[in-house]
């Protein structure tokens, strides 16, 4: 597990370096502001690790590839990252993007870590070699589904686009509601965001779900959705996590309150959180996401399976079940989940929370799980 980087000298390391390769969406049309959190998690953790010995007296180096919310960049760089020789691959926040490297990860026998997806089939079948920090969306996203019905909603709109991850998630919404409510899906190929304020208003829905890209068309439809008289009383949602983002505040302004969303942090951080939290904070120069916690904990993995079994690729494999590390947000070990085909942490813990209308930078924790 990472540390506080010792005194000057304390930690130095020798010989050739420990590589693991890393997939970060760092340029359109990927999650930008994702990716650098992501990335700063990542690279913080590498120098703590660094800090203190690094891997049996070896540095740690991070090969950063940027996957460009590109499926099958992704799955070139997973190539070239093999050909370099890391001993494991981790990262990616963009879930189809994290399910092409990691099935082709497996095809190569490259252990692969994800950070940050949460689409349940993140391979085509159960491996040993795949594990992932994230919780699955079946998970996160029927806390979410509990917390609508909770506050008395139940005829729920999705505002969709087509994505494997979109639709997952509108299923996921629609079975968990179908006993007590009704999700009508909504195309938005199909439709303006002045047309979908009349489907809402015919609907007679009572939440909005953004299942949607950002900062389009997410940003537009919460314009137009604000500022219809007759939508006063609706909630919008985004189950996703868009407004996690300062872009999102700096897009939106005051009309960015008020969404739900999911984040995977506990309540309160314990003193590793708050640590790692500060030097976070002063590494982005803004408040850090639930995304580069998840970053930092991806290396604290790695460093432990590394440290523990060393770095032939082919030995750390079949080892995420004796991981046992203490990460960010709390203990971390892996399973076998139910409907899961790879390692699981089961689980991060997980909140819905929005931006307080009365002062939007700050937080509401509205339901945890």
């Amino acid at each position: 597990m990472p540390a506080p980087p010792s005194s000057p000298g304390a930690g130095r390391v020798d010989g050739s370096t420990v590589r693991i390769g890393a997939l970060v969406p760092l340029s359109r049309p990927g999650w930008v502001e994702a990716g650098r959190h992501l990335l700063a998690g990542l690279e913080l953790a590498v120098q703590e690790v660094n800090g203190t010995g690094g891997i049996a007296g070896r540095p740690l180096e991070l090969v950063v590839r940027d996957t460009a919310a590109d499926p099958q960049r992704a799955v070139a760089a997973v190539d070239e990252l093999a050909r370099l020789g890391v001993a494991a691959v981790a990262g990616e926040y963009h879930s189809v993007v994290a399910r092409a490297a990691a099935t082709r990860a497996d095809t190569l026998g490259l252990p692969f870590l994800c950070s940050s997806a949460v689409l349940d089939a993140l391979t085509g079948q159960p491996t040993d070699r795949v594990a992932r920090l994230a919780p699955a969306q079946s998970h996160g996203w029927q806390l979410y589904a509990d917390f609508l019905l909770g506050a008395g909603h139940s005829r729920i709109a999705v505002a969709a686009e087509p994505s494997v991850y979109w639709a997952s998630g509108a299923r996921i919404l629609r079975d968990r509601l179908a006993p007590r409510g009704t999700v009508a899906e909504l195309d938005m190929r199909a439709l303006s965001s002045a047309d979908l304020c009349g489907e809402l208003v015919g609907l007679r829905a009572t939440a909005l779900l953004l299942l949607v890209g950002h900062p389009e068309p997410a940003v537009s439809i919460v314009r137009s959705v604000r500022r219809d008289q007759r939508l006063s009383e609706i909630l919008i949602g985004a189950p996703a996590g868009q407004p996690e983002f300062a872009t999102w505040a700096s897009s939106l302004g005051d009309d960015g309150a008020g969404i739900p969303f999911l984040r995977y942090l506990p309540e309160r951080l314990g003193p590793l959180g708050a640590r790692v939290g500060a030097a976070l904070r002063a590494r982005l120069a803004e408040a850090p996401s639930f995304v580069a916690f998840e970053g930092y904990d991806t290396v604290a993995v790695l460093a432990a399976v590394l440290r523990s079994h060393g770095t032939d690729r082919a030995r750390p494999a079949g080892t995420w079940q004796h991981v046992a590390v203490e990460g960010t947000r709390g203990r971390i070990r892996f399973s076998r989940t139910p409907g899961i085909g790879v390692w699981q942490w089961a689980w991060a813990p997980v909140q819905v929370v929005d931006r307080d209308p009365a002062e939007p930078t700050r937080f509401r924790v509205l339901r945890a799980g």
